[in-house]
């Protein structure tokens, strides 16, 4: 089943501009390294000798503290939701790092635990045991540090892959928020018993600006923020439609709508204020433009949570957290686009045709043809703006190998000529941007962004 309009580069009055890319995924992870490289020089310029096997034990045992010790700050930094951050980066990526960095702080944390223990005990020459109790009863905040210690360990079991499976995401990430407390708890035994920080007070000022700093845009950015907001705009349910089989949109109406700042390709963490749940904030994209007065989502049910929503009764008080991601107009680099949708993933992808200049091409691929959701407003758009729109689904010839490099490049001549937005279940995400790969569009030019944080 496929749909064609004739492709041109008139894109009935939305303006071209010459896009820009971003240097901030290359700057933020430099300037995190160029953070390692003033710890380890913290740890040079307050170290005269390193002797014998216990003063190298004890040596890395403090390197890998104060590498914890700032891996916590970043770890909450990355996931501060910031804007700055989050619109360039990108949420999905920041996640990613968020999820490495996590994995080396944990070791880290481990490795700064078993090393110091091990160094003192050789220098007091006593075992292990009896060191480990005389480090947790008897030096300051020590204990505290070791209640972190393990809440640390905790969250690491918990956010493995294995243990992830078996939670919902709501479950795993309320038991999140047991980092928060660790970081609190170990940030006293870190300015207390640190050598590096004992008697330096322009390293202890450094570690307090950056704590309290990390501290004060998480507070701003992730519950404070999204309480004002959601208060400024009293957003409510104003209808909910079906599309498709399982696919509903929902439409809201506020205050002041045009604040939020949202654009195409954009999503937000919607917090629905029902019984079943308020608890919780999800996110979904915008699959229409934002207008001043109403907004507009659209949902597939894969959960409890997306489920629930189809229930949902006009009046209902939502709050809302974001805009977020950078799945963006921004990210173009060439004025040829391929939109290339997989079932719901269609959402940010409709509000992206509408409004990307340049020339336009989507191609949305579904099993069966009754779960198009939005159908009719994505052909009065490729008429609107002369774009070309492929409907892919099971009935079609060819649906299997629509995601091969030639069937691209069979519905869309000059792919490798393409930037190329992406938007799918995640099995459908891997085997297009392979496919895409094969078929010459650069790394750099296959934009997507995944919902699984």
């Amino acid at each position: 089943m496929t749909s064609t309009f004739t492709t041109t580069d008139a894109s009935r009055g939305i303006r071209h501009r010459r896009p820009r890319r971003s240097v901030a995924p290359v700057l933020v992870p430099a300037v995190i390294w160029a953070g390692v490289a003033g710890v380890l020089a913290l740890w040079w310029s307050d170290t005269s000798s390193v002797v014998g096997p216990a003063g190298w034990i004890t040596g890395a045992g403090r390197i890998t503290g104060l590498l914890a010790g700032y891996g916590c700050a970043i770890l909450l930094l990355l996931m501060a939701r910031l804007p700055l951050l989050d619109h360039t980066v990108g949420t999905d990526r920041l996640a990613r790092w968020h999820a490495w960095g996590g994995r080396c702080t944990i070791s880290l944390v481990l490795a700064h635990t078993l090393l110091i223990i091990w160094g003192y005990s050789l220098t007091s020459h006593t075992n292990v045991v009896g060191q480990t109790s005389t480090l947790v009863l008897h030096y300051p905040d020590m204990l505290k540090g070791t209640i972190g210690f393990l809440l640390f360990l905790a969250t690491g079991v918990l956010s493995a892959r294995a243990a992830r499976r078996r939670m919902s995401y709501e479950t795993w990430h309320y038991l999140h928020f047991a980092t928060y407390l660790a970081v609190f708890l170990a940030f006293g035994h870190q300015l207390s018993d640190g050598a590096d920080f004992v008697g330096n007070r322009p390293a202890r000022i450094a570690w307090y600006t950056l704590y309290v700093g990390v501290a004060a845009l998480v507070a701003w950015y992730r519950f404070v923020l999204p309480v004002r907001r959601g208060m400024r705009h009293r957003l409510r349910v104003a209808a909910v439609h079906p599309e498709a089989p399982g696919v509903v949109s929902v439409h809201l109406t506020g205050e002041h709508l045009d604040e939020l700042g949202g654009v195409p390709g954009q999503f937000l963490r919607w917090r629905f204020l029902t019984r079943e749940l308020w608890w919780t904030a999800n996110p979904y994209s915008l699959s229409a433009p934002a207008h001043p007065r109403h907004l507009r989502i659209t949902v597939k049910s894969a959960g409890g949570h997306s489920s629930a929503l189809a229930r949902l009764r006009p009046g209902t008080r939502v709050w809302a957290e974001g805009p977020y991601g950078g799945f963006t107009a921004r990210r173009r680099t060439v004025p040829k686009v391929l939109l290339l949708a997989g079932g719901v993933g269609i959402t940010p992808l409709r509000t992206l045709f509408e409004t990307l200049p340049g020339q336009v091409t989507l191609v949305y691929r579904a099993r069966h043809a009754e779960d198009l959701a939005l159908r009719g407003e994505l052909d009065a758009i490729a008429a609107r703006r002369q774009a070309t729109v492929h409907y892919v689904t099971s009935g079609t010839a060819g649906y299997s190998s629509s995601l091969t490099a030639r069937g691209l490049s069979d519905m869309v001549p000059d792919l490798a000529a393409h930037d190329v937005y992406l938007c799918g279940p995640p099995g459908m995400a891997r085997t297009a941007t392979e496919a895409l790969r094969r078929a010459g569009v650069p790394a750099r030019r296959i934009h997507h962004e995944s919902f699984e944080f």
